[in-house]
């Protein structure tokens, strides 16, 4: 009797460890490759993630997927003296980067702490952050409704959850030349830079990720209101955000779609 082949994984998806392992290993060219890939673009992008976190002075935030410490540092410089920032990443290579670059670049007086972490298992108590944010990183949680709700529950009542991920425009020109940028100039990119295995994952992992409505309608499900998403860049970006509300109320935030330069107003729910 044959032993039946164990089923292969989905494309685009990669076991945890797997995933640690190859940021470790694409640590030292993630800064450069990435501002070659978004001709810089992403620290605009990152700056608007902020603008959608609410966060001012005196304020405490958690950066989950944190990398190399891009978004962490946006963070920081809205957060005065009296703030408080942690990155967390289960990269130790990725986090090593991102300690180096505080220490270049942390604004004067902000509290940044880089800290190794799994964002589907936070070791952070409920309640006890006003936002958390992640940045073109929860494509690589093996489940994506478990680390909203671990995100969810760390933040106050009132605070917010921010995630910026990478999104497919439909609409031709932009979905054809994101195609191609994606299937063939970026895996190459990736062998130049000897991370071949990772910038062959990236396109995968961009196919199955949710499209904007369907992933704000993942974040009605986690127990978050007042849910809205801005898409950028054409539809190649997407900001979703919403809003912990107080323990125990019922969930009624709808979410919608702003233009690339519209306002982050909730709106009835999309269909998909």
């Amino acid at each position: 009797m044959s032993r039946q082949a164990a089923p292969k994984p989905e494309a685009g998806t990669l076991e945890s460890r797997e995933v640690r392992a190859m940021f470790d290993r694409i640590a030292r060219v993630y800064d450069p490759l990435n501002t070659a890939m978004t001709a810089g673009l992403h620290h605009r992008w990152r700056e608007r993630a902020v603008d959608l976190a609410c966060v001012g002075p005196g304020a405490r935030v958690l950066d989950l997927a944190a990398g190399t410490g891009d978004l962490t540092l946006a963070l920081a410089r809205r957060l005065g003296p009296d703030g408080e920032v942690v990155g967390s990443d289960f990269s130790a290579g990725m986090l090593a980067i991102a300690r180096a670059k505080a220490a270049r670049a942390a604004p004067p007086g902000v509290d940044i702490r880089f800290e190794q972490a799994d964002a589907l298992d936070l070791p952070y108590d409920d309640d006890s952050f006003d936002a958390a944010t992640v940045g073109f990183g929860a494509r690589n949680y093996s489940d994506l409704a478990r680390g909203l709700s671990a995100m969810a529950r760390v933040v106050r009542p009132g605070g917010r959850v921010v995630m910026l991920e990478l999104a497919r425009p439909t609409r031709p020109p932009l979905s054809l030349f994101c195609h191609l940028w994606f299937e063939r100039i970026v895996p190459v990119l990736g062998r130049l830079s000897g991370g071949s295995d990772a910038y062959t994952y990236l396109p995968n992992s961009v196919k199955r990720w949710p499209p904007p409505p369907v992933l704000a309608r993942e974040f009605e499900r986690a127990g978050l209101t007042d849910i809205s998403y801005l898409l950028l860049a054409g539809g190649i970006v997407s900001i979703h955000a919403g809003t912990v509300p107080a323990r125990g109320a019922d969930s009624a935030g709808g979410a919608g779609s702003a233009g690339d330069a519209g306002s982050a107003g909730a709106a009835p729910a999309a269909g998909a």
